[in-house]
């Protein structure tokens, strides 16, 4: 079953129904986040023939004969042996058939020349592509691919449509689990996150600790094999691991990452954040009332399953092996799961507004994230994580994640201490809580319960 995608979708089945003009389209993301699965279900609706070719890790010439072979065989015919792609689209020309190309992992092609040779001998393919072929390159290396989209790359300016694919946010997350609760909704999102290979395994028949112990703690875990041979495999020769470790749950300044790697040479931490942020495992954040203040900068991990890996199972594969998946669960997850969840509950928050937003429910938000404060009176400083910005207004939302309402007693609370601070200035408080309410809109303060974080009002 096709989940989520839905504009993706609508983009790629415009684009490939309309022959009014050339179409050649770039389709990116990190690898089984869903591309191959996208391109498969707008597929079905293309009305001529579909051909789909993987390259693979070979020579220039050995991938051109394994792109003959797959048109050969998508066409019904025995193997022909084309000179070039030029001879080999000038005979798909000649056909009577629309025809659809696929060229998947376009970087293990990219990468058997010199740096942008493949790119511009895939250009003068494109320039020349014949008015019944449509082309559509593929990859999950995201640094290789986004070389596509530079200006100095032959290929800028070459694609009609260019689709990054990212791992599903909470809510279409969500659609792998409908009938779990708001509560185990958010603990599932924030311990696995949103890849669609990893949520398409998940059993929530069990329980969130049962799904952990048998597809994270095990070695042979699915989910942990995944990580450490799939996610991290491309990018592990190039940064110091304990980057990741120290980022873990929360989020630090580039200072605190040097102190704790203690690294002198700075301009190798500069690099290997940049291949983390290249690749989309970390992201850089700032307050929304602090936009390109570099000392209230902070680097965060963007995955919530690779938080929790790097949080609770990076470099204690020995203990897990040594007293089990059960007792280590005990001993070092269950007491401080629900604090971790709380934190990614902040995050989930954020991307409501982000949907709310752009459905017109808030048709006055400006930004949305943390803001950071100074309080004088105190001498103190900190952030809050989930506030939003309509003008020159803040409105402060307090996230909890309790399996019982929230009462107005302790929203009372909240507010006094936000009004106890001296360096902010609050316009409008809310909360955001798991279990609901038990009062219903009161003292001007806004209330997101689990039916309204989920859209289900």
């Amino acid at each position: 079953m096709f989940i989520g995608r839905e504009k993706e979708l609508r983009q790629l089945n415009a684009e490939l129904s309309s022959w009014k003009r050339r179409t050649a389209v770039l389709v990116y993301g990190k690898r089984r986040v869903g591309k191959s699965t996208l391109l498969s279900e707008a597929a079905k609706s293309f009305e001529g023939v579909v051909i789909n070719h993987m390259c693979v890790t070979s020579t220039f010439e050995g991938n051109m004969e394994l792109i003959y072979q797959s048109v050969s065989e998508g066409l019904g015919l025995p193997n022909i042996r084309f000179g070039s792609l030029f001879e080999m689209m000038d005979y798909l020309k000649t056909l009577d058939k629309k025809i659809l190309l696929i060229i998947d992992e376009y970087p293990y092609l990219k990468q058997t020349k010199k740096k942008n040779e493949v790119d511009s001998y895939m250009q003068a393919v494109i320039d020349k592509l014949p008015e019944n072929v449509k082309l559509v390159l593929c990859g999950s290396y995201i640094t290789v691919m986004k070389e596509l989209l530079e200006e100095g790359n032959p290929l800028f300016g070459r694609f009609s449509l260019i689709q990054h694919i990212r791992d599903f946010d909470y809510l279409d997350a969500a659609k792998f689990y409908p009938d779990l609760s708001v509560r185990d909704k958010v603990a599932f999102y924030a311990a696995f996150g949103g890849s669609p290979y990893v949520l398409e395994n998940l059993d929530t028949s069990l329980p969130l600790r049962e799904n952990i112990e048998r597809l994270l703690l095990p070695e042979t875990g699915l989910v942990r094999s995944h990580i450490e041979n799939v996610m991290l495999r491309e990018i592990q020769k190039s940064f110091d691991a304990r980057i990741l470790e120290i980022l873990g749950n929360g989020k630090k300044r580039y200072s605190e990452i040097r102190d704790k790697i203690a690294n002198s040479e700075t301009g190798l931490l500069d690099k290997q954040l940049k291949i983390l942020l290249d690749m989309e495992t970390i992201q850089k954040t700032e307050p929304i009332n602090r936009r390109n203040d570099k000392k209230k900068q902070f680097y965060e991990i963007v995955d919530n399953l690779m938080r929790f890996y790097f949080t609770f199972i990076f470099g204690k594969a020995g203990t897990i092996a040594r007293i089990g998946e059960e007792q280590f669960y005990n001993r070092n997850i269950d007491a401080v799961l629900e604090q971790f969840v709380s934190r990614r509950l902040e995050g989930i928050a954020l991307q409501y507004f982000h949907r709310a937003a752009i459905l017109g429910k808030y048709p006055d938000i400006d930004d949305f994230g943390s803001y950071w404060y100074d309080d004088p009176a105190t001498k103190t400083n900190g952030e809050f994580d989930c506030v939003i910005r309509r003008g020159e207004q803040y409105d402060f939302y307090e996230c909890k994640y309790f399996d019982r309402p929230m009462t107005l007693e302790e929203c009372r609370q909240e507010k006094e201490q936000l009004d106890s601070i001296k360096g902010i200035t609050v316009s409008g408080v809310g909360f955001v809580c798991t279990g609901g309410f038990d009062f219903e809109g009161a003292e001007g303060f806004t209330l997101i319960d689990g039916k309204t974080l989920y859209f289900n009002e």
